[in-house]
């Protein structure tokens, strides 16, 4: 799960900084407001893929994601941006949890065959 997490969260980190760069372009918003919380959203963005297997991680996540779609307000091509990206975070967390327990599952039948080939051979020894 975190791999697939992490991954929505470098393309969101790239997202926030074009749209930094289309905000910088509005009249209304100065340069300096858009470069901090464009800013701020890039570094949680790297800051979270190193938190993801913490608790709370995802959670923030999620909070980055609202915190997307709602710069739409500002930029309004963010809606649609923030939905996708919504869409790709739930679908990280949704599959990759899947993927973690088929891998868990596979270790597991691994060791079971390993366990049984060795008391095979253990038994074929002392035959």
């Amino acid at each position: 799960m975190r791999t697939l997490c992490a991954s929505t969260l470098l393309g969101e980190f790239f997202v926030i900084g074009f749209a930094g760069l289309v905000a910088m372009k509005l009249d209304d918003v100065s340069q300096a407001t858009v470069w901090t919380v464009c800013g701020a959203g890039m570094v949680l963005s790297l800051l979270l893929c190193g938190m993801l297997g913490r608790p709370g991680g995802v959670q923030l996540g999620w909070a980055l994601q609202i915190a997307l779609v709602l710069s739409g307000f500002v930029v309004p091509m963010m809606f649609i941006l923030g939905l996708v990206f919504g869409g790709l975070w739930w679908a990280s967390i949704h599959y990759g949890r899947k993927i973690d327990e088929a891998k868990a599952r596979w270790a597991a039948q691994q060791d079971q065959q390993a366990q049984h080939q060795a008391q095979q051979e253990a038994g074929g020894a002392t035959a």
